[in-house]
């Protein structure tokens, strides 16, 4: 079965703004409650390399890949971002912890990678920047065709 365009959309929008939330809220934690340094402090604690880098990286992507997602802009670049920064966290903090979170695993950012990517395949869908700003391009180009 398959959703009418209309309801496709909103479950879109649904989602963007489910997952672009928690992205954003982890971005701002990084870099105001915890501060970049005390991220980075603790990303070193967690044997991530470059941990100052890989901190600056985390909590801009994630805050500003969050707000992308949640406006629709730039999706498929945000998502992609974001699916590149929940790869390094699996990779350097949770993946010898199994899965559940509560001991340290791997299911949020499993969950979060994968919401990205399927944003990343689907794309922002009609209620976003990007729907507004391609509608836009293409009458641009219908008018000087």
């Amino acid at each position: 079965m398959t959703l009418p365009a209309t309801a496709r959309d909103l479950a879109v929008l649904v989602a963007r703004v489910a997952v672009g939330a928690v992205f954003l809220a982890h971005g701002w934690q990084k870099l105001f409650t915890y501060t970049v340094d005390g991220t980075a402090a603790s990303f070193e604690q967690m044997g991530v390399p470059a941990a100052g880098a890989a901190a600056w990286f985390a909590a801009l992507v994630e805050l500003l890949g969050g707000a992308a997602l949640i406006l629709g802009a730039a999706v498929p670049v945000a998502g992609a971002l974001l699916v590149v920064d929940m790869v390094g966290a699996y990779l350097f903090v949770h993946a010898g912890a199994g899965i559940f979170v509560d001991q340290g695993g791997y299911e949020l950012v499993l969950t979060l990678a994968a919401g990205a990517l399927l944003l990343v395949a689907v794309g922002a869908g009609r209620y976003s920047v990007d729907h507004l700003v391609a509608g836009r391009r293409r009458a641009a180009v219908s008018a000087t065709a």
